[in-house]
């Protein structure tokens, strides 16, 4: 199935994967109809994949008399599906819609209210089904409850897990209410014909899902890894030296681990996998040979072992043609490689091809990506040299070679166009034969703190354009590698990223739904910036999106933007019984409150964002270097009110220059930076005491890190109104939690204990029959810091037994435990009974 698939935006509703206080909820209204004629409803819904349960709530349409009609989907076995109920009864209106249709397409249903004949129509597709004499009362003013509301004497959490977009509400052929969904994040949906905006709960804007990645999955293995992908059943394999972890996008647990049967392992670093065949293997390059899982008997055939490969970051793929693997260049020894190597699966041998055409250049860290049987393959990018040896004039590469698995040739198709920062690829390519097109994953290698951005372009002509936002990536020669994958049956993009340091490798998976949004760049040059990558004529419609961005953005009603949580869950670190639940919004507004949340506002917890006066957000014009820049200088401004100087930004930034191509590329990026500033207002950056400082008016500009230094300052004036402001502050997410800077770590580190400090203090601080409910969710929010926290797991388990809750906390206590063996080793030291005494 092509990555391009489907439109991109509308409302996705959790459902049973979370607890039922994060299930989505949209209360929209009407208002004033007129009370004899006969009105419709209609929307459009999908059904998320890959859930286990599909059963609940999808409208409640409840009138001015309380009755309510009521959409629901049943799952029972041999019975049509969606139902309409009226009251207390199940109407005789039900009907099936194809499951193939249900799942990848939107679906548009219309409801039919019609008060002179008393019947109630439902239209769906070419299907149309009514039923009269069901005693409608007239209603002037509804309530649109989808999926779960906490409406008195209608509230349910019971909702299946749909999209839905387009709402429209017409009564004698007017359109009286449209709802797109079509936001990218915040609580409010806005209504476009008389501005009625609704309410959502727990959002799953799609929109933003589609140009945000979100992490799915981090974790640690021992030693070195490797990846390998199964797009069949869409398995994410990370090969280590004990045991084999599967990552499952449709299977629960997401997150498995398999000990070999044959025993501890031998790898060689920056070696790699590849699944095909149904088969697992392991490229021993050097060894010229193939490690063979079978995933029957759980055992690997051969093992060898190195200290490093002399092939690291070579391209592979499987070709069906001649059940072969197929290995393409690679780097060792201060040698880029040319080489094309091939291992016949029948034969078990390997052979060195050698192949006609146009020349291929040696290099490492390029793209490549193959049709679908595996017989033309496509090579982008990478870095190396004519000659091939590291020594004589490496650089970056750009051309798009296409090999042929029959005629063994490559044919040089056009090269790409790079104005500014030079940049590779992750390994592989995602191709799209039917559109012709190709997705990649660049970034620049020349940083230890690098980043990955998505882009997609022609097999026919050097265009491309950027996609999606980035994705932190630290790269370091063979201690660093990354992968693109493609989910055919989910419809989205998985990046794989593995970060070997000491004795451990760092594994993260993120996601990103299909049709990737477009990078939206603005007048960068107005900002003194040119874009990263410079795309030719691609610009000008970017430029058209990121100008249409700003006039929607100034049309809407902003509010504080919450982090989107992804469409497919990913497995929790701790059970239900321990994930961080927000804490409730107090009625008094604290003093930043009353400042507009999505205006004039700097916030570093949850991601990196700054907000203009007019709403605009000006992230996306931060280059890398410009982005920890800002963020040296901003530290230290508020922190220590003090800010940096010139020679601890060149340590920092600038340590491997020269004083004087350092002193020059501080002046160049610093005029960048106040450009940028120039544009909050009430916000300058000064050299005035020597050191360079941000100067920010805090009363025009909410700085969400100074709101939280006032609060944790003074530990011993934390009352519950401190608490409720400090969890609406890191209910964003963790501090930067997508930035990585060696630099950075301290910071981070204080302000996670300065938090858990202030929950553990205030908790202690008051009686567990004084507020047991509010101490269940302070616990909540501390495990969000510590999912081990001895402290959090007393207080959570005393207030559940405290309001008769044992079975819960017994459970906390158990996941507790279970927690605590997995990371120490051990178990915990105390009994359940004993922590209630």
């Amino acid at each position: 199935m092509s990555p391009c698939r489907a439109q991109s935006y509308g409302l996705g509703f959790y459902s049973h994967e979370v607890v039922q206080d994060k299930r989505t909820g949209l209360e929209l209204n009407l208002n004033n109809l007129a009370q004899r004629d006969k009105f419709e409803l209609s929307f459009d819904v999908t059904f998320l994949p890959n859930r286990a349960i599909y059963f609940g709530y999808i409208l409640r349409l409840i009138g001015d008399e309380n009755q309510n009609i009521d959409l629901v989907y049943d799952n029972q076995a041999n019975t049509k599906h969606f139902k309409i109920i009226v009251g207390e009864r199940l109407s005789k209106i039900s009907f099936n819609i194809d499951e193939k249709q249900l799942f990848e397409r939107w679906n548009k249903l219309r409801i039919i209210i019609d008060y002179k004949g008393d019947k109630i129509t439902v239209i769906s597709g070419k299907d149309q089904m009514s039923e009269t004499g069901i005693h409608l009362k007239r209603s002037a003013n509804y309530k649109l409850l989808f999926g779960a509301n906490s409406s008195r004497q209608f509230q349910t959490t019971d909702v299946p897990p749909f999209k839905l977009r387009d709402i429209n509400a017409s009564q004698n052929d007017k359109l009286i209410a449209n709802w797109p969904l079509s936001e990218w994040q915040g609580n409010v949906a806005n209504e476009t014909v008389n501005q009625n905006n609704g309410t959502v709960n727990n959002p799953l804007w799609i929109k933003a899902r589609h140009r945000n990645w979100q992490l799915e999955k981090e974790f640690n293995v021992p030693g070195d890894a490797s990846t390998a992908f199964d797009a069949a059943n869409e398995d994410v394999f990370v090969i280590t030296a004990d045991s084999l972890v599967t990552y499952s996008v449709n299977k629960t647990p997401q997150l498995k681990s398999t000990a070999y049967a044959s025993g501890r392992q031998l790898l060689v670093p920056g070696d790699q996998a590849l699944y095909a065949n149904n088969r697992l293997y392991y490229l021993y390059m050097d060894q010229t040979a193939m490690g063979t899982y079978d995933f029957t008997t759980g055992k690997w055939d051969k093992g060898y072992h190195n200290f490093a490969t002399n092939n690291g970051h070579i391209n592979k793929f499987y070709s069906k043609a001649d059940s072969s693997v197929y290995t393409i260049g690679g780097y060792g020894q201060l040698v880029y490689k040319d080489s094309v190597r091939r291992y016949n699966i029948n034969n078990q041998r390997w052979e060195k091809i050698k192949y006609k055409g146009d020349t291929f250049t040696p290099r490492y860290l390029a793209g490549l990506g193959a049709n679908a049987n595996g017989d033309t393959v496509y090579v982008i990018g990478g870095y190396g040299s004519a000659s091939g040896q590291q020594i004589v004039n490496p650089r970056n590469l750009y051309d798009m070679v296409r090999y042929t698995v029959k005629d063994k040739t490559f044919k040089k198709l056009f090269s790409i166009d790079v104005k500014n920062e030079d940049f590779v690829f992750a390994n592989s390519l995602v191709i799209d034969s039917k559109s012709k097109s190709y997705y990649g994953l660049i970034f620049p290698q020349h940083k230890f703190n690098s980043s990955l951005q998505l882009i997609t372009g022609s097999l026919d002509k050097p265009s491309y354009h950027m996609v999606g936002d980035t994705i932190p990536f630290l790269f370091h020669d063979v201690n660093a590698y990354a992968d693109l994958y493609y989910l055919p049956h989910s419809g989205k993009f998985l990046a794989v990223t593995l970060f070997k340091e000491n004795d451990h490798t760092r594994v993260r998976v993120y996601s990103l739904l299909s049709p990737p949004e477009p990078v939206a760049e603005s007048l960068l040059e107005a900002a003194g910036i040119k874009p990263v990558f410079w795309i030719g004529g691609a610009c000008v419609i970017l430029l058209s999106v990121g100008v249409f961005i700003v006039y929607k953005r100034r049309k809407k009603t902003n509010v504080l933007p919450l982090p989107q949580a992804p469409v497919e869950i990913a497995e929790p670190v701790t059970t239900t019984a321990n994930q961080p639940e927000p804490l409730p919004v107090a009625a008094e507004e604290p003093v930043e409150s009353r400042l507009h949340p999505n205006k004039n506002a700097i916030f570093l917890f949850g991601d990196l964002q700054l907000f203009t006066p007019d709403g605009n957000e000006i992230t996306k014009y931060f280059t890398p270097l410009l982005k920890e820049l800002f963020l040296v200088i901003l530290m230290y401004s508020v922190k220590f009110d003090r800010g940096v100087s010139s020679e601890k930004l060149n340590e920092i930034l600038w340590f491997d220059k020269s004083e004087k191509s350092a002193r020059n590329n501080r002046s160049v990026n610093i005029a960048k930076l106040k450009s940028l500033l120039d544009k909050m207002g009430h916000c300058h950056l000064s050299k005035d005491t020597g050191y360079w400082k941000i100067e920010i008016d805090y009363n025009e500009i909410q700085v969400d890190y100074h709101n939280y230094l006032n609060i944790v300052s003074n530990k011993s004036k934390l009352n519950k109104q401190k608490i409720i402001q400090l969890t609406h502050i890191t209910q964003r997410g963790n501090f930067l939690s997508n930035i990585e800077y060696e630099w950075l770590d301290a910071f981070k580190s204080e302000v996670s204990n300065e938090i858990t400090d202030s929950y553990i203090q205030f908790a202690n601080s008051i009686k567990v029959a004084d507020d047991p409910e509010f101490l269940i969710k302070l616990a909540n929010d501390i495990f969000y810091f510590d999912p081990v926290n001895e402290e959090a797991m007393i207080i959570k388990c005393k207030a559940l037994a405290h309001i008769g809750k044992h079975s819960l906390a017994k459970n906390t206590f158990e996941s507790f435990n279970k927690e605590y063996k997995a990371i120490y080793g051990e178990a915990f030291e105390r009994d359940f009974h004993s922590i209630l005494e």
